[in-house]
């Protein structure tokens, strides 16, 4: 059963055989972990055995571990990490016997990297995850961070401003660990006043983190400031130019496909299945198809030809060009920046 972090603790009152917890957001998996080991250690899961799959692991020792008997509490937990959320065929062999062998006084415990759509089809998890609980820690963005920090705030019981939840939101949006370090630090130093952004900005750096994906979905969705904010994270975390460059040809190949084919009468649903589009994106290619006409999108696409060009001819790393190819998304800045030679 899947079941999301904030909804954990209503999931705990009886523990399940087992839980998996898989994600790659480490602030949500530490967190998520302790709560679950909390909760074990009240209902008398006082002995934890911990694992990892490494090159010397030996499935047979799980197994002796879940038949064994606890040397110093009637029940414990067993903690198994799996570093490539891959058992194997053995691995996979072995979790299917053991749910078939079920001990009350045990509870098995599965922590690794976010799950691959694949993994989650397979028939080890299929089987564990109906019997136990799925944790998805994987890191909030947009509408689902804002919940988290709201969440977040109210924990601490903060008095902040709305300047200061948005200034929060945009600080620290993709960071957790360092949002919640951010807000422990607040706690004390406010000492229950109302803070506004201006005695924020006083205090914290920017320590937002982003990827080339969540970019891309922001240039899609037009969110210019944003996108921006997060070519400079980008910059400054040294992000190597040429994968931001990967990321942004990708879209705009992916935009002149689609653009082309409606353009000749194509069903754009039927062009979304073709292309494999996840039901998440598809809002987000629809509005930059009603904003970019094919003759803009061919424009861009020759821009990214020449960045590339200075990039791998010349290696130049012209991360303004890159900025200039991210404003044109806009369809207004498109007009005004298109008669603009790159240096």
């Amino acid at each position: 059963m899947r079941v999301y972090p904030d909804q954990l603790a209503r999931q705990l009152t009886t523990l399940r055989p087992c839980y998996l917890l898989f994600g790659d957001d480490p602030w949500l998996l530490d967190t998520t972990r302790s709560q679950l080991l909390a909760a074990a250690r009240q209902q008398g899961f006082e002995e934890r055995v911990q694992l990892e799959q490494d090159t010397s692991f030996n499935w047979q020792d799980l197994y002796n571990e879940w038949h064994a008997m606890s040397l110093f509490a009637s029940r414990r937990i067993i903690e198994l990490q799996l570093p490539q959320a891959k058992p194997g065929s053995d691995g996979s062999a072995m979790l299917l016997a053991l749910l078939q062998q079920p001990n009350p006084d045990t509870v098995l415990l599965l922590t690794g990297p976010k799950l691959a759509k694949e993994q989650q089809n397979s028939k080890w998890f299929k089987q564990l995850d109906s019997k136990g609980i799925f944790v998805p820690c994987t890191t909030p963005e947009g509408a689902q961070f804002q919940r988290w920090l709201d969440d977040r705030i109210q924990y601490y019981q903060l008095h902040l401003q709305v300047d200061a939840r948005t200034m929060l939101a945009s600080l620290y949006e993709g960071n957790l660990l360092a949002a919640d370090q951010a807000l422990q630090l607040l706690q004390l130093l406010a000492g229950g006043r109302a803070v506004d952004a201006n005695e924020l900005a006083h205090y914290f750096e920017d320590q937002s983190r982003f990827n080339v994906f969540q970019l891309t979905d922001a240039l899609l969705a037009n969110q210019q400031d944003k996108a921006q904010h997060m070519l400079v994270q980008l910059k400054a975390e040294d992000t190597a130019l040429p994968i931001v460059h990967w990321a942004l040809q990708k879209e705009l190949t992916q935009l002149w496909q689609l653009q082309s084919a409606l353009s000749v009468g194509h069903d754009l649903n039927q062009l979304f299945s073709q292309y494999r589009i996840w039901d998440k994106r598809k809002p987000l290619y629809q509005q930059a198809l009603k904003r970019l006409p094919l003759d803009a999108i061919e424009t861009m696409l020759g821009i990214s030809s020449k960045l590339e060009l200075a990039l791998k001819q010349l290696g130049r790393e012209d991360w303004v060009g890159v900025s200039h190819l991210c404003l044109m998304f806009d369809a207004e800045a498109h007009k005004q920046l298109q008669q603009f030679e790159l240096s």
